[in-house]
């Protein structure tokens, strides 16, 4: 019998179809309240379509989709999960603090709050001395933070980022990694595309995403020991190439 489990996010036998292309052919995925899971593998494996349709902004073709056990789409969860896409989606003509107080009033915050908020925000993405700033001004790694803080104003229970990291320079991109870890440590449910292996081992879980589906998923260390690889990217390698994966002790098979 399976371990009861509280799941933020639940996928089964998900199918999302683009005419005869199935972006999602069969999609199982389980992230547990409180952890980062991370979604690896290649452009169009179907990484961002997964995180589209539990957003509620695709509709799937076939199987469920859950978040918190409430059916996807559903507006009921619409104020529980932050979405932060691949392109920042930021107003350049607006400021920082304007941005940020436009999201905020998209979810209906009373002023007080977004202003109580954006003073959270902006310290805790160290771009205080910029609030008024014009964002269009700002360098690409700024907008990655503004578009991350624009994601918390609200204060989701779940955060979908894809590709976060994407065009950030090294030293930025730990920092991001901060955050992420000082988010779920302050309760907050985390699933994150990304095509940096080597960053994807700072997530308490991965899955391994090919042809629309999960071919493998653990914690990094235990994946990286079922191969005897030593990094990701030659595990995922690995996987793919063999398909042998029920033999595989310490990884879940889905």
């Amino acid at each position: 019998m399976e371990e009861e489990v509280d799941y933020a996010i639940k996928t089964s036998q998900l199918v999302k179809k683009f005419g005869d292309f199935k972006a999602l052919d069969g999609m199982n995925l389980k992230v547990k309240k409180g952890e980062i899971y991370g979604l690896l593998g290649p452009n169009g494996a179907g990484k961002t379509t997964t995180i589209r349709v539990l957003c509620g902004l695709s509709n799937a073709s076939s199987g469920k989709a859950q978040i918190f056990g409430k059916k996807v789409p559903n507006s009921a969860i619409s104020k529980l999960i932050g979405y932060m896409p691949q392109e920042t989606a930021l107003y350049d003509g607006l400021t920082v603090k304007q941005n940020l107080k436009f999201f905020g009033e998209i979810f209906s915050l009373k002023n007080d709050r977004i202003n109580e908020k954006i003073g959270e925000l902006l310290k805790f993405i160290d771009l205080e001395d910029w609030k008024d700033e014009v964002t269009g001004n700002l360098s690409g790694g700024m907008k990655h933070r503004v578009s991350l803080a624009c994601t918390l104003i609200h204060e989701p229970e779940v955060l979908f980022l894809d590709e976060p990291t994407v065009g950030v320079d090294p030293e930025l991109r730990v920092s991001f990694w901060n955050y992420f870890n000082m988010l779920k440590d302050s309760g907050i449910t985390i699933l994150i595309t990304t095509h940096y292996m080597d960053e994807a081992r700072h997530c308490d879980r991965v899955g391994f995403v090919k042809r629309g589906k999960i071919i493998t998923e653990g914690p990094p260390e235990d994946i990286l020991k079922a191969t005897g690889t030593k990094s990701l990217e030659d595990a995922f390698l690995e996987f793919s190439r063999t398909e042998e994966l029920n033999h595989l002790e310490g990884v879940v098979v889905p």
